[in-house]
């Protein structure tokens, strides 16, 4: 459980009622306008989800991903072991061996390589969770004691109209919510852009020469 967790509860139960209020109305010309129009939520709803987001379960994934090199480690050694043969058709399997070797593991666009990528992709995503989580923390940390709480509170408590400050308050709660998950948003759409092209499928990157004619010369041994 981390400070996020922690400040869940309380978090929730005060942007309920912000959301509460914002529903009537933001107060016209607010700042939290073009973040509404960009985020499509309102700061509860948003916060709600985020809490789903754990760094674990991607450090996770990354070392899954690394434990299956070995087995890309494997096939390579066993494509790497000589054999006694000799003849065209031996010279065109040894040509059609290195390629598939390279294909495995030769540079960033082979099949070790895109799985070298995804496993670090997997990591700055964790590492992404886990900085934006705490920046949700202290953010939410702020506002439950600002005086702006205290007058969302009031004011879910009375009855009737509550007026142009509660409504005012809620939305400086809101601006400053979303503001922090617009930021958190905006970082996993960069590491996207800068993991793209790592990601990509790998694909074959060359032609083999044709094994020659089943009747060519074999000698092995």
């Amino acid at each position: 459980m981390d400070a996020l967790d922690r400040l869940a509860e309380p978090s929730l139960d005060l942007l309920a009622r912000v959301d509460a209020l914002l529903a009537a109305g933001a107060p016209e010309g607010h700042r939290l306008w073009p973040l509404l129009r960009r985020m499509q939520v309102l700061p509860g709803a948003a916060v709600r989800e985020f809490l789903e987001l754990h760094p674990a379960p991607l450090a996770d994934a990354g070392h899954a991903v690394r434990q299956l090199v070995r087995g890309y480690d494997d096939a390579g050694a066993v494509l790497a072991d000589p054999v006694a043969w000799s003849g065209p058709a031996a010279s065109a399997y040894d040509e059609a061996r290195a390629a598939l070797l390279r294909h495995l593991d030769e540079g960033p666009e082979s099949l070790v390589g895109r799985l070298e990528s995804t496993a670090g992709y997997a990591d700055a995503l964790a590492d992404w969770v886990e900085g934006s989580r705490l920046a949700l923390a202290r953010a939410l940390a702020d506002v439950l004691r600002s005086a702006e709480a205290l007058t969302v509170h009031v004011a879910s408590r009375a009855s009737g109209d509550t007026g142009p400050a509660a409504a005012l308050a809620a939305a400086e709660i809101a601006t400053r919510v979303l503001g922090v998950l617009g930021v958190a948003y905006d970082g996993a759409e960069t590491l996207l852009r800068q993991w793209a092209r790592s990601l990509a499928e790998s694909t074959w990157r060359e032609r083999t020469t044709d094994v020659l004619a089943a009747n060519s010369t074999l000698r092995i041994g």
